[in-house]
């Protein structure tokens, strides 16, 4: 049997997979990883939060794979590579400027339109997933039924919209 697979989540992925009772199931089953802007998100807001979905920074911390501390430098690489990196909010932005500094294989989840553009523009494309697939593949049900920007059907209507848009259809 061959390594899990890499995914670099957003924050909300982490909000989404703990809403609906999957987390420590997918946590488990991939080598997950995020940036530390995304950690901070995650917090953001938390005490207006049913407690009941409030994340645990401590529990999160210790099941994700790893929590990547992004410099000035990779952020300017990314505005470097595409200028419309300056449309990311922090942790996306975060997240992206991690993500063009690595060479290994990984695949990115998360809903965020401006995120998933950038992704396209710079290349990436193919390795933009939806959580719905990644939790199908592993055999994860996850409690309650996963928000509409989720699911697969979104994700891949989404891709073809902005690959359209940003001029990179066809594949």
């Amino acid at each position: 049997m061959g390594m899990k697979p890499v995914i670099v989540v957003d924050t909300n992925v982490i909000l989404e997979t703990h809403r609906t009772g999957c987390w420590r199931a997918f946590s488990s089953q991939y080598y997950v990883e995020t940036v530390e802007k995304c950690v901070e998100e995650t917090q953001t807001g938390s005490q207006k939060r049913n407690p009941k979905r409030r994340i645990d920074e401590k529990a999160l911390r210790e099941t994700l794979s790893a929590v990547h501390t992004v410099s000035t430098k990779q952020r300017i690489w990314a505005l470097d590579t595409d200028k419309y990196y300056s449309n990311l909010d922090p942790g996306e932005g975060d997240l992206w400027a991690h993500l063009v500094s690595r060479s290994d294989d990984w695949a990115f989840c998360g809903p965020d339109i401006a995120s998933l553009k950038f992704g396209i523009r710079i290349g990436y494309r193919d390795r933009l997933v939806a959580l719905e697939r990644k939790l199908t593949d592993v055999g994860i049900r996850p409690s309650m039924a996963l928000g509409l920007c989720y699911t697969n059907s979104w994700h891949n209507k989404k891709i073809v919209e902005l690959a359209l848009e940003t001029g990179n259809w066809p594949p």
